[in-house]
Order: C-alpha cells, then sequence, then structure tokens
C-alpha cells in the first residue's frame, strides 16, 4: 500500500470544531500524481514505486528525463519521489494516486523546503544571547571569540556562526489530517508546514504513529 504523495501547499486558515473551538490549519493541494516509474526487487533490489507532481512543458527537461518519461509512456512532471511500496502492490506507469488515500484523523509527516531568509547572523540564526545592551560595553551582536588558544589552537566543527539562513530541508511531523476533499484533491492538516505558499510538499503517513499503534497492538 502507498504511504503518501506530493503536493503544493496553498497557505493557511483557520476552521472550526463542532465544539466551537478554532484551529489553525495548512490547506495542501496533494495530487493526482502519476506513477512514473515502478521498481521491484528482481531489478532494483526494493519495491517502490516513482511518482510525478506537476505539469510541465517537454522542453524543459533534459533528454535523459525526456526519455524517462517517453520509455514508460507518461506526460512529463515537474516533480518526482520516490515511495515504497509493498511487493504484492499492482502499481504501474500511468497509474493514478489521489488524495483519497488518507483519511480524516490520520496522523502525516510533511516535508518541504523552509523560507530561504538570506545571511543572517548568530543571535537570529542560533538565538544567541548577545552582549550588554547598555553602559558602553561595545558587544552587543558580534559572535566574540570563536576558538581556543593553544589547544586545540582551532575552531571546533559545528559551532554555531553567522551565516545563510533557512531554504533547508524540513519535516513536520505528526500532523492530524482535519479533511480531504477528494473531488478538489486537497487535504487539510492541523499545523503548520514548512515552507511558503505554492512550495512543493511531500505527505506520508507518519512513521512514529505507526510504530506506537504497533506496540501497543503487540501489548495487546
Amino acid at each position: 500500500m502507498l504511504n503518501g504523495l506530493l503536493g503544493k501547499k496553498l497557505g493557511m486558515t483557520r476552521i472550526f470544531t463542532e465544539d466551537g473551538r478554532w484551529v489553525e490549519v495548512t490547506v495542501l493541494e496533494a495530487g493526482p500524481c502519476t506513477v512514473v516509474q515502478r521498481k521491484r526487487q528482481d531489478n532494483e533490489g526494493y519495491d517502490s514505486v516513482q511518482l510525478g507532481f506537476g505539469e510541465v512543458s517537454e522542453r524543459r527537461l533534459t533528454k535523459p528525463l525526456r526519455g524517462h518519461f517517453q520509455k514508460n509512456g507518461v506526460a512529463p512532471k515537474r516533480a518526482l519521489r520516490e515511495f515504497r511500496v509493498d511487493k504484492t502492490s499492482e502499481l504501474k506507469p500511468g497509474d493514478e494516486v489521489r488524495v483519497d488515500i488518507f483519511q480524516t484523523g490520520d496522523i502525516v509527516d510533511v516535508s518541504g523546503t523552509s523560507k530561504g531568509k538570506g545571511f543572517a547572523g548568530g543571535i537570529k540564526r542560533h538565538h544567541w544571547k548577545g552582549g550588554p545592551a547598555t553602559h558602553g560595553s561595545n558587544f552587543h551582536r558580534a559572535p566574540g571569540s570563536i576558538g581556543q588558544s593553544a589547544d586545540p589552537g582551532h575552531v571546533i566543527k559545528g559551532k554555531t556562526m553567522p551565516g545563510h539562513m533557512g531554504s533547508i530541508h524540513v519535516t513536520t511531523q505528526n500532523l492530524e489530517v482535519v479533511d480531504v476533499d477528494a473531488a478538489k484533491n486537497l487535504l487539510v492538516v492541523r499545523g503548520a508546514i514548512p515552507g511558503a505558499p505554492g512550495g512543493l510538499v511531500t505527505v506520508k503517513k507518519s512513521v512514529k504513529a505507526a510504530a506506537t499503534a504497533g506496540a501497543k497492538k503487540g501489548a495487546k
């Protein structure tokens, strides 16, 4: 069974629950995704499907990608991602996977690229405390000393420093599916997810939630 989809973040809003409370939600356009390639244990050493999402002009593709889509008889797609499946899965190139693989109440993990914030100092990027704000210290937001003296005589790897902030792959875990609109390919999840509106996201059924459910079932 397929456990994930590609989609696009549309934005955030809020909805009201049956008991009158309002909760913040993110609306995603999840699918429809097309199966571009089917990998099997016999050939690739594992079972998976490659899903494509979003339309793109063929002239924008490299020759290898054009050949990849033509070989599998699938129209060009803007984004490709691979998802593991069981060896008994009957999905094949050309099949369409829609948002109805999710149900209200499911727990999902959503991955995306966080917003890029350009160059940032250490206080903004790593939440440094900073120096005294008054009394002429002349040390407010600067990094200060970053290394040691003769021993070890170099900057320790991983030292937090000013630099490029954001625009990295981020996964937000354990988000609850609040609503599924199969007709419009919309998935509504509670809470915020990485990235700006319009950004590509990957939605997968939660690994931790599945492990917890399995542990509870085993305990019984």
